[in-house]
């Protein structure tokens, strides 16, 4: 379910079933940032709790995979399916800012985020960790999902690292900026049409 208009919920559920994973998302654009979430894996579900608060999201999940491989398809099926709920609430994108940025500083780490919701989906990932896991977590997992989602929610996005030596620190960072990034451009601004002297996004 999307949003039609301006005065209707910004409700989006999502539901992805595969040889894979099988997922179901519920997102509310216009929430309080609560979350329940259980991705199957610990360490996206912490990343993903922070998301919700930071961006005042409300955000629902429930996620199987074949973990027993990897973490792969289950992170990346996620991001997908984020994406798509976020695509699905803002429908034709009128009244929206669009535009959201931020930079995160947490503890040594600070990360900028940039998030233009442009129609024209898009990653630029700029991140170098001092290693390739956190726990039992690939880091390279991290840019995964951001690809996946940024092209579902045909968004165009900016992750660049400014500093940092921790990678739990790193990668808070980045999804609490994204969720302050995207808090901002999905908010509705004072014009009511489309922001863009195009007409369309």
């Amino acid at each position: 379910m999307g949003c039609m208009e301006l005065s209707e919920k910004r409700i989006a559920e999502i539901n992805r079933n595969t040889t894979e994973t099988q997922i179901l998302i519920g997102l509310d654009l216009d929430g309080t940032g609560k979350y329940n979430v259980d991705s199957s894996v610990p360490f996206l579900d912490h990343m993903l709790s922070l998301f919700a608060k930071h961006s005042n999201f409300d955000l629902n999940l429930q996620a199987r995979g074949d973990i027993h491989i990897d973490y792969h398809h289950t992170v990346e099926d996620i991001g997908i399916c984020i994406g798509k709920a976020i695509d699905s609430c803002l429908e034709n994108k009128k009244g929206i800012c669009r535009y959201g940025h931020s930079i995160t500083p947490m503890d040594e780490a600070l990360v900028l985020i940039a998030a233009d919701i442009s129609g024209r989906a898009f990653l630029a990932y700029d991140v170098e960790f001092p290693s390739m896991q956190v726990g039992n977590f690939d880091i390279e997992l991290v840019e995964e999902f951001l690809r996946a989602f940024a092209h579902n929610a045909k968004i165009t996005l900016h992750v660049k690292k400014l500093a940092g030596r921790n990678c739990h620190h790193i990668i808070e960072g980045i999804f609490k900026g994204l969720g302050r990034s995207l808090s901002q451009a999905t908010k509705l601004g004072p014009q009511n049409g489309i922001p863009s002297t195009k007409g369309i996004l």
